[in-house]
Protein backbone atom coordinates (compact mmCIF):
# COMPACT_ATOMS: atom_id res chain seq x y z
CA UNK A 1 0.00 0.00 0.00
CA UNK A 2 1.10 3.59 -0.17
CA UNK A 3 3.12 5.14 2.29
CA UNK A 4 0.05 7.77 1.88
CA UNK A 5 -2.57 5.45 2.16
CA UNK A 6 -1.40 4.00 5.04
CA UNK A 7 -0.66 7.34 7.06
CA UNK A 8 -4.40 7.95 5.84
CA UNK A 9 -5.55 4.79 6.94
CA UNK A 10 -3.70 5.67 10.84
CA UNK A 11 -5.02 9.10 11.38
CA UNK A 12 -8.44 7.12 10.08
CA UNK A 13 -7.87 4.48 13.19
CA UNK A 14 -6.19 7.61 15.50
CA UNK A 15 -10.17 9.71 14.84
CA UNK A 16 -12.43 7.06 15.04
CA UNK A 17 -10.68 5.53 18.25
CA UNK A 18 -11.52 9.07 19.40
CA UNK A 19 -14.80 9.77 18.31
CA UNK A 20 -16.20 6.21 19.85
CA UNK A 21 -14.50 7.70 22.83
CA UNK A 22 -16.52 10.49 22.57
CA UNK A 23 -20.16 8.20 21.79
CA UNK A 24 -20.31 8.80 18.71
CA UNK A 25 -22.20 5.95 16.46
CA UNK A 26 -22.71 4.55 13.27
CA UNK A 27 -24.21 6.32 10.65
CA UNK A 28 -25.30 5.15 6.86
CA UNK A 29 -25.85 7.93 4.51
CA UNK A 30 -28.11 6.72 1.40
CA UNK A 31 -26.86 7.28 -2.13
CA UNK A 32 -29.38 6.69 -5.13
CA UNK A 33 -28.47 3.11 -6.71
CA UNK A 34 -29.39 1.81 -9.74
CA UNK A 35 -30.68 -1.63 -11.39
CA UNK A 36 -31.81 -3.93 -13.86
CA UNK A 37 -34.68 -6.31 -12.80
CA UNK A 38 -32.32 -9.08 -11.89
CA UNK A 39 -29.56 -6.69 -9.93
CA UNK A 40 -29.01 -3.61 -8.39
CA UNK A 41 -25.85 -1.50 -7.85
CA UNK A 42 -26.31 -0.31 -3.70
CA UNK A 43 -24.06 2.85 -3.11
CA UNK A 44 -23.98 4.55 0.72
CA UNK A 45 -21.03 5.37 3.48
CA UNK A 46 -20.96 4.80 6.94
CA UNK A 47 -19.65 7.83 9.26
CA UNK A 48 -19.48 7.99 13.00
CA UNK A 49 -21.96 11.12 14.23
CA UNK A 50 -22.65 12.40 17.25
CA UNK A 51 -25.85 10.18 19.25
CA UNK A 52 -28.20 12.73 19.30
CA UNK A 53 -28.16 13.72 15.89
CA UNK A 54 -29.09 10.63 13.57
CA UNK A 55 -32.79 10.60 14.47
CA UNK A 56 -32.70 14.13 12.52
CA UNK A 57 -30.73 13.31 9.42
CA UNK A 58 -32.34 9.45 8.84
CA UNK A 59 -35.55 11.23 7.63
CA UNK A 60 -36.52 9.05 4.86
CA UNK A 61 -35.04 9.57 1.45
CA UNK A 62 -37.12 10.58 -1.47
CA UNK A 63 -36.73 8.54 -4.99
CA UNK A 64 -36.12 11.62 -6.30
CA UNK A 65 -32.86 11.78 -5.46
CA UNK A 66 -33.09 13.90 -2.11
CA UNK A 67 -31.93 12.15 0.95
CA UNK A 68 -30.32 13.35 4.21
CA UNK A 69 -26.73 13.40 4.44
CA UNK A 70 -24.87 15.52 6.75
CA UNK A 71 -24.21 18.87 5.18
CA UNK A 72 -21.18 21.51 4.00
CA UNK A 73 -18.01 21.17 5.39
CA UNK A 74 -18.90 18.88 8.04
CA UNK A 75 -19.24 16.17 5.65
CA UNK A 76 -15.33 16.28 5.22
CA UNK A 77 -14.53 16.42 8.40
CA UNK A 78 -17.07 13.60 9.68
CA UNK A 79 -14.86 10.22 10.95
CA UNK A 80 -15.60 7.27 8.39
CA UNK A 81 -15.91 4.03 9.51
CA UNK A 82 -13.22 1.44 8.32
CA UNK A 83 -14.55 -2.20 7.09
CA UNK A 84 -17.59 -2.23 8.82
CA UNK A 85 -20.40 -4.76 7.78
CA UNK A 86 -23.39 -2.60 6.08
CA UNK A 87 -26.86 -5.22 6.09
CA UNK A 88 -28.79 -4.76 3.14
CA UNK A 89 -32.42 -5.81 2.80
CA UNK A 90 -34.29 -5.28 -0.46
CA UNK A 91 -36.79 -7.44 -2.39
CA UNK A 92 -37.33 -10.16 0.71
CA UNK A 93 -33.72 -10.89 0.75
CA UNK A 94 -30.72 -9.84 3.02
CA UNK A 95 -27.39 -9.39 1.81
CA UNK A 96 -24.60 -8.27 4.47
CA UNK A 97 -21.16 -6.52 2.44
CA UNK A 98 -17.94 -4.70 3.97
CA UNK A 99 -17.27 -0.85 3.53
CA UNK A 100 -14.01 0.13 2.01
CA UNK A 101 -11.52 1.92 4.13
CA UNK A 102 -13.12 5.12 3.77
CA UNK A 103 -16.28 3.77 4.57
CA UNK A 104 -17.88 3.58 1.18
CA UNK A 105 -20.26 0.93 0.29
CA UNK A 106 -20.26 0.27 -3.72
CA UNK A 107 -21.64 -3.11 -4.20
CA UNK A 108 -24.04 -4.80 -6.63
CA UNK A 109 -25.96 -7.61 -5.33
CA UNK A 110 -28.73 -10.14 -7.24
CA UNK A 111 -32.22 -9.41 -6.86
CA UNK A 112 -35.71 -9.94 -8.60
CA UNK A 113 -37.56 -6.38 -9.17
CA UNK A 114 -40.16 -4.96 -11.61
CA UNK A 115 -38.86 -1.69 -13.04
CA UNK A 116 -39.21 1.90 -11.60
CA UNK A 117 -38.47 2.87 -8.39
CA UNK A 118 -37.87 1.21 -5.21
CA UNK A 119 -36.62 1.54 -1.81
CA UNK A 120 -33.17 -0.79 -0.22
CA UNK A 121 -32.82 -1.17 3.90
CA UNK A 122 -29.38 -0.29 4.99
CA UNK A 123 -27.98 -0.77 8.42
CA UNK A 124 -24.90 -1.49 10.51
CA UNK A 125 -25.44 -3.51 13.98
CA UNK A 126 -25.79 -0.60 15.60
CA UNK A 127 -27.21 2.21 13.46
CA UNK A 128 -30.91 2.75 12.48
CA UNK A 129 -32.06 1.76 9.38
CA UNK A 130 -32.29 4.24 6.13
CA UNK A 131 -33.67 3.62 2.90
CA UNK A 132 -31.83 3.98 -0.41
CA UNK A 133 -33.71 5.07 -3.24
CA UNK A 134 -33.01 2.91 -6.48
CA UNK A 135 -33.97 2.88 -10.08
CA UNK A 136 -35.00 -0.37 -11.95
CA UNK A 137 -34.06 0.08 -15.79
CA UNK A 138 -36.61 -2.60 -17.81
CA UNK A 139 -35.24 -5.06 -19.93
CA UNK A 140 -36.91 -3.03 -22.92
CA UNK A 141 -35.27 0.64 -22.50
CA UNK A 142 -33.05 1.20 -25.32
CA UNK A 143 -31.70 4.42 -24.05
CA UNK A 144 -30.14 6.03 -21.17
CA UNK A 145 -28.65 9.57 -20.00
CA UNK A 146 -25.09 9.80 -19.04
CA UNK A 147 -24.11 13.53 -17.28
CA UNK A 148 -20.75 15.50 -16.26
CA UNK A 149 -21.62 17.89 -13.38
CA UNK A 150 -19.62 20.62 -12.63
CA UNK A 151 -19.80 23.07 -15.69
CA UNK A 152 -22.65 21.02 -17.54
CA UNK A 153 -25.49 21.32 -15.43
CA UNK A 154 -23.97 23.71 -13.35
CA UNK A 155 -21.69 26.97 -13.45
CA UNK A 156 -19.15 27.25 -11.12
CA UNK A 157 -17.56 30.24 -11.75
CA UNK A 158 -14.78 29.62 -10.37
CA UNK A 159 -10.65 28.69 -10.94
CA UNK A 160 -10.26 24.88 -10.97
CA UNK A 161 -7.83 24.91 -7.91
CA UNK A 162 -10.10 26.75 -5.63
CA UNK A 163 -13.39 24.65 -6.86
CA UNK A 164 -12.18 21.54 -4.14
CA UNK A 165 -11.86 24.38 -1.29
CA UNK A 166 -14.91 25.71 -2.06
CA UNK A 167 -17.27 22.31 -2.23
CA UNK A 168 -15.57 21.50 0.84
CA UNK A 169 -15.86 24.07 3.02
CA UNK A 170 -18.93 26.50 1.42
CA UNK A 171 -21.03 24.27 -1.01
CA UNK A 172 -24.81 25.23 -0.64
CA UNK A 173 -27.06 24.27 -3.07
CA UNK A 174 -28.49 27.82 -3.50
CA UNK A 175 -24.94 29.17 -3.79
CA UNK A 176 -24.49 27.13 -7.21
CA UNK A 177 -26.02 28.43 -10.40
CA UNK A 178 -27.74 25.61 -12.79
CA UNK A 179 -26.73 26.07 -16.86
CA UNK A 180 -29.19 27.63 -18.71
CA UNK A 181 -31.65 25.06 -20.13
CA UNK A 182 -29.82 21.83 -18.98
CA UNK A 183 -32.24 21.09 -16.87
CA UNK A 184 -34.39 21.27 -19.96
CA UNK A 185 -32.87 19.33 -22.10
CA UNK A 186 -32.24 16.41 -19.60
CA UNK A 187 -35.42 16.12 -18.93
CA UNK A 188 -36.53 16.24 -22.51
CA UNK A 189 -33.99 13.27 -22.82
CA UNK A 190 -35.28 11.15 -20.47
CA UNK A 191 -38.99 11.60 -21.57
CA UNK A 192 -37.90 10.57 -24.91
CA UNK A 193 -37.67 6.76 -23.75
CA UNK A 194 -39.98 6.07 -21.24
CA UNK A 195 -37.75 4.80 -18.46
CA UNK A 196 -34.81 6.22 -19.42
CA UNK A 197 -32.03 6.06 -16.84
CA UNK A 198 -29.98 9.56 -15.95
CA UNK A 199 -26.32 8.76 -14.41
CA UNK A 200 -24.81 11.67 -13.04
CA UNK A 201 -21.09 11.09 -13.53
CA UNK A 202 -18.82 13.52 -11.85
CA UNK A 203 -15.27 13.37 -10.29
CA UNK A 204 -16.63 15.44 -7.18
CA UNK A 205 -16.42 13.27 -3.49
CA UNK A 206 -18.99 10.97 -2.07
CA UNK A 207 -18.97 13.97 0.71
CA UNK A 208 -21.19 16.34 -1.61
CA UNK A 209 -23.80 13.82 -2.75
CA UNK A 210 -26.41 15.08 -0.29
CA UNK A 211 -25.74 18.64 -1.92
CA UNK A 212 -25.45 17.84 -5.20
CA UNK A 213 -28.76 15.47 -5.10
CA UNK A 214 -30.59 18.90 -3.34
CA UNK A 215 -29.23 20.99 -5.83
CA UNK A 216 -30.44 19.14 -8.51
CA UNK A 217 -34.38 18.15 -7.14
CA UNK A 218 -34.13 21.91 -6.26
CA UNK A 219 -33.77 23.34 -9.82
CA UNK A 220 -35.98 20.51 -11.50
CA UNK A 221 -33.29 18.30 -13.05
CA UNK A 222 -34.30 14.45 -13.79
CA UNK A 223 -33.66 11.91 -10.55
CA UNK A 224 -30.80 9.96 -10.93
CA UNK A 225 -27.43 7.84 -9.58
CA UNK A 226 -25.35 10.30 -8.50
CA UNK A 227 -21.87 8.05 -9.46
CA UNK A 228 -18.84 10.38 -7.46
CA UNK A 229 -15.40 9.30 -6.16
CA UNK A 230 -13.81 8.73 -2.57
CA UNK A 231 -10.82 11.37 -2.27
CA UNK A 232 -7.52 10.84 -0.79
CA UNK A 233 -4.86 8.58 -1.60
CA UNK A 234 -5.39 4.55 -3.09
CA UNK A 235 -2.99 2.00 -2.60
CA UNK A 236 -0.78 2.89 -5.67
CA UNK A 237 -0.84 6.90 -6.02
CA UNK A 238 -1.17 9.58 -3.65
CA UNK A 239 -5.04 11.08 -5.21
CA UNK A 240 -7.17 9.22 -7.29
CA UNK A 241 -7.75 10.03 -11.13
CA UNK A 242 -11.15 11.69 -12.10
CA UNK A 243 -10.18 10.31 -15.48
CA UNK A 244 -9.69 7.38 -14.64
CA UNK A 245 -12.83 6.89 -12.37
CA UNK A 246 -15.63 8.21 -15.34
CA UNK A 247 -13.91 5.98 -17.82
CA UNK A 248 -14.17 3.28 -15.46
CA UNK A 249 -17.86 3.69 -14.30
CA UNK A 250 -18.80 4.06 -18.23
CA UNK A 251 -16.93 1.07 -18.84
CA UNK A 252 -19.31 -0.61 -16.21
CA UNK A 253 -22.49 0.95 -17.41
CA UNK A 254 -21.59 -0.63 -20.87
CA UNK A 255 -21.12 -3.89 -19.93
CA UNK A 256 -24.22 -3.91 -17.52
CA UNK A 257 -26.76 -2.64 -19.92
CA UNK A 258 -25.22 -4.42 -23.23
CA UNK A 259 -28.52 -3.67 -25.34
CA UNK A 260 -28.97 0.23 -24.08
CA UNK A 261 -27.43 3.15 -26.19
CA UNK A 262 -26.12 6.17 -24.35
CA UNK A 263 -25.96 9.93 -24.77
CA UNK A 264 -23.19 11.13 -23.57
CA UNK A 265 -23.00 14.70 -22.04
CA UNK A 266 -20.43 16.67 -20.86
CA UNK A 267 -18.55 20.04 -21.52
CA UNK A 268 -15.54 21.08 -23.23
CA UNK A 269 -13.37 22.65 -20.28
CA UNK A 270 -11.87 19.34 -18.85
CA UNK A 271 -11.34 16.04 -20.81
CA UNK A 272 -14.96 15.23 -21.57
CA UNK A 273 -14.40 14.65 -25.36
CA UNK A 274 -11.30 12.68 -25.03
CA UNK A 275 -13.20 10.56 -22.41
CA UNK A 276 -16.41 10.20 -24.52
CA UNK A 277 -14.66 9.61 -27.86
CA UNK A 278 -12.63 6.79 -26.49
CA UNK A 279 -15.43 5.46 -24.70
CA UNK A 280 -17.28 5.36 -28.31
CA UNK A 281 -13.92 4.11 -29.74
CA UNK A 282 -13.98 0.72 -27.20
CA UNK A 283 -18.08 0.24 -27.15
CA UNK A 284 -19.49 2.24 -30.35
CA UNK A 285 -23.06 0.00 -30.11
CA UNK A 286 -22.92 1.72 -26.77
CA UNK A 287 -23.27 5.39 -27.69
CA UNK A 288 -26.34 7.05 -29.24
CA UNK A 289 -24.74 10.55 -29.48
CA UNK A 290 -22.31 13.11 -27.55
CA UNK A 291 -23.44 16.47 -26.71
CA UNK A 292 -20.89 19.12 -25.57
CA UNK A 293 -21.82 22.18 -23.70
CA UNK A 294 -19.03 25.09 -24.82
CA UNK A 295 -17.85 27.31 -22.16
CA UNK A 296 -18.38 30.99 -22.70
CA UNK A 297 -14.73 32.60 -23.08
CA UNK A 298 -14.64 33.61 -19.54
CA UNK A 299 -15.66 29.89 -18.13
CA UNK A 300 -13.13 28.53 -20.25
CA UNK A 301 -10.77 30.62 -18.29
CA UNK A 302 -11.63 29.93 -14.85
CA UNK A 303 -11.36 25.82 -15.64
CA UNK A 304 -8.13 26.45 -16.95
CA UNK A 305 -8.62 27.04 -21.10
CA UNK A 306 -10.46 24.15 -23.13
CA UNK A 307 -10.29 20.57 -24.11
CA UNK A 308 -7.49 19.72 -26.40
CA UNK A 309 -6.96 16.81 -26.67
CA UNK A 310 -10.12 15.25 -28.09
CA UNK A 311 -9.64 12.13 -30.74
CA UNK A 312 -12.91 11.92 -32.77
CA UNK A 313 -13.77 8.43 -34.74
CA UNK A 314 -13.52 9.16 -38.36
CA UNK A 315 -15.85 7.19 -40.65
CA UNK A 316 -16.65 4.66 -37.52
CA UNK A 317 -20.25 4.67 -35.95
CA UNK A 318 -22.87 6.77 -36.96
CA UNK A 319 -23.63 8.31 -33.49
CA UNK A 320 -23.99 12.51 -33.78
CA UNK A 321 -21.44 14.79 -31.60
CA UNK A 322 -22.98 18.21 -31.25
CA UNK A 323 -21.68 21.12 -29.30
CA UNK A 324 -23.62 24.27 -28.13
CA UNK A 325 -23.31 26.83 -24.88
CA UNK A 326 -26.74 25.55 -23.44
CA UNK A 327 -29.20 23.37 -23.34
CA UNK A 328 -31.57 24.84 -26.08
CA UNK A 329 -29.02 24.75 -28.36
CA UNK A 330 -27.86 20.59 -27.83
CA UNK A 331 -31.32 19.85 -28.13
CA UNK A 332 -32.49 21.51 -31.04
CA UNK A 333 -29.65 19.50 -32.60
CA UNK A 334 -30.04 16.59 -31.30
CA UNK A 335 -34.12 16.98 -32.63
CA UNK A 336 -32.31 17.14 -35.94
CA UNK A 337 -30.57 13.29 -35.58
CA UNK A 338 -33.86 12.31 -34.33
CA UNK A 339 -33.46 11.90 -30.71
CA UNK A 340 -35.81 13.98 -29.20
Amino acid sequence: MHRAARIEDWLHDRREYSARRRGYQPTVIPYTGYGSTAWVRILCRVLLTKPDKPAKRQKRPRADGRDAGIRGWRSFTSVPVNDVTVTIEIGGQTHHVQADRGGVVDTVVAVSLTAGWHLARLHTEFSVVVEAPLFIVAPTVGYGVVSDVDDTVMVTTLPRPLLAAWNTFVLDEHARVPTPGMAVFLERLASFTPGAPVIYLSTGAWNVAPTLSRFLSRNLYPAGALLLTDWGPTHDRWFRSGSAHKRENLRRLAEQFPHMRWILIGDDGQHDEAIYSDFQRDYPNSVAAVAIRQLSPSEAVLAGGRSRDAVLIEGGTAAPWVYGPDGSSLANQLAEHGLL
